[in-house]
């Protein structure tokens, strides 16, 4: 056999254990990390019993402070304590007089644009597998973003002047 073709044999055996210690690397984490999901119908306490045991422990402690702000805390009740705090200045009109619909509209439209800007997170993750389609979709989207932002300001909504 020739050194060359000696060689190379050497380094593609090489290179083939290579690649089986990786997969089986790969493998045993993927099993450690993967168990729990496999026995998902035969025991769901697996699956949840961390988060019940989470909205338990928040329950008590929160249950806790409660109970101790009411035993340990002074109850001296008195006017100016009884009287609404408004960053130390006093309040002047009613509590319960009627806002602009203004402010619900801003604040609708706010939202909206905060949940629409939250689906750009998972695009930008995967951007590199969509190429140009997931590039072209999210273009799309951006667009109609836009169309209903520019909509919103000819019709005066984000004008506070009005």
């Amino acid at each position: 056999m020739p050194r060359s073709a000696h060689t190379r044999t050497w380094k593609s055996y090489i290179h083939s254990l290579k690649l089986f210690s990786d997969r089986h690397l790969t493998a045993v984490r993927l099993r450690r990390y993967y168990n729990s999901a496999r026995n998902m119908d035969s025991n769901l306490l697996d699956a949840y019993g961390p988060l019940l045991l989470m909205f338990i422990a928040a329950m008590g402690i929160s249950g806790a402070i409660l109970v101790l702000s009411v035993l340990v805390g002074r109850h001296r009740p008195s006017r100016a304590k009884d009287q609404p705090y408004e960053c130390g200045i006093r309040p002047t009109g009613d509590a319960r007089e009627p806002f602009s619909v203004q402010f619900y509209l801003v604040a609708l439209v706010f939202i909206l644009f905060d949940i629409e800007a939250i689906f750009l997170y998972p695009w930008a993750l995967v951007y590199r597998e969509l190429r140009l389609f997931g590039f072209v979709e999210m273009l799309l989207y951006i667009i109609i973003l836009l169309a209903g932002y520019i909509y919103l300001w000819k019709k005066g909504a984000l004008d506070w002047n009005h």
